[in-house]
């Protein structure tokens, strides 16, 4: 059952949203920090989807997932007095590792908070980066209110995943490199935790790429973001998914704004369609994709009336995997 919790429309000041503009400046910003990631094409996927399907793979970034790019602009855009108070982030892993590869990159001191029982393989890049961890709470949402605290304790900056203009911005760059790369995309298909992603997509491609129809996917088993955008209310709802990088209980009044402005649709996917995509993923593309990394290509899958003949973007967003996540997908 769905919680009824609901907040006012989320209406952010404009003023406070990134432009293209700003992801300009990141992309000269983030030069050789991080990774011009490919694009692939592969006949597996084509066929099972009856489209043309072109995968970002963002999984060999720095880090193994897109979020270097977000955190590594904030970072570097902050002062040095800023960042003499150190960084607290919440996350289920990959905005982790993000932040702490930015904190080590920028000599800034960096605790993340993360849910009890995180994905091991991210927590060890997250310790290996030099980051402090705290494991606390069930969910995403019970870290986030504990590494809020902290920050408020500590005096450090609170760095989020979603409400964060930087973020979104340094976000941005991996969409201008795919727009560069495979121009004419008639749709792009993002996936959604908190919306940095799909945020930033819309922000690109409603700038270089008017007529490419940009779509959100978030699990079914965690749809506030889905359930947001559709209403129009920053809303709180039930976060059970297995895909950690979905795993988010609320809506966030920036991305949700952008995500409102530019993008064309937001749509649910199972569980059980995203491991089918990590699994096709795995045979048909030589790719290892985590849950999050392959919901983009479940949703094309799942709706084949809507991008059959098409030339489809989808963004492969992470690729760590812990080997449990692995051996469910290919069983």
């Amino acid at each position: 059952m769905m919680l009824a919790t609901a907040h006012p429309r989320p209406v952010a000041n404009p003023a406070t949203l990134p432009t293209i503009t700003d992801v300009l400046a990141a992309q000269s910003r983030l030069d050789g920090v991080v990774v011009r990631t490919p694009v692939g094409e592969y006949a597996e996927l084509d066929r099972a989807t009856d489209a043309a399907i072109v995968v970002k793979h963002e999984n060999q970034q720095r880090t193994g997932a897109f979020k270097a790019r977000g955190a590594s602009n904030l970072l570097l855009s902050m002062s040095d007095a800023e960042r003499a108070r150190g960084v607290v982030a919440y996350s289920t892993g990959n905005h982790a590792q993000g932040v702490a590869y930015a904190a080590r990159l920028t000599g800034t001191a960096c605790t993340i908070v993360m849910p009890d029982d995180p994905n091991p393989v991210k927590l060890r890049a997250v310790l290996d980066l030099g980051a402090d961890v705290l494991l606390h709470g069930a969910t995403f949402d019970d870290a986030r209110a504990r590494a809020t605290d902290l920050a408020h304790e500590s005096g450090a900056r609170l760095v989020g995943a979603a409400n964060e203009p930087a973020i979104i911005a340094g976000v941005g760059t991996l969409y201008l490199e795919l727009f560069q790369q495979a121009p004419g995309l008639d749709a792009l298909v993002v996936p959604v935790g908190g919306g940095s992603g799909a945020a930033a997509a819309g922000l690109v491609a409603a700038a270089v790429a008017p007529y490419t129809e940009v779509i959100g996917v978030q699990s079914a088993a965690s749809p506030a973001a889905h359930d947001s955008w559709h209403s129009g209310e920053l809303v709180e709802r039930p976060n059970t998914t297995r895909a950690e990088g979905l795993a988010v209980g609320c809506g966030f009044e920036v991305t949700q704004a952008l995500m409102r402005e530019h993008l064309t649709d937001v749509v649910l996917v199972s569980d059980d369609e995203i491991a089918a995509a990590q699994r096709l993923y795995l045979t048909g593309a030589h790719t290892v994709a985590e849950g999050a990394g392959a919901a983009a290509l479940a949703a094309v899958l799942a709706d084949p009336g809507r991008f059959a003949g098409r030339r489809v973007g989808v963004v492969c967003t992470g690729g760590n995997a812990s080997s449990d996540e692995l051996l469910r997908a290919l069983t």
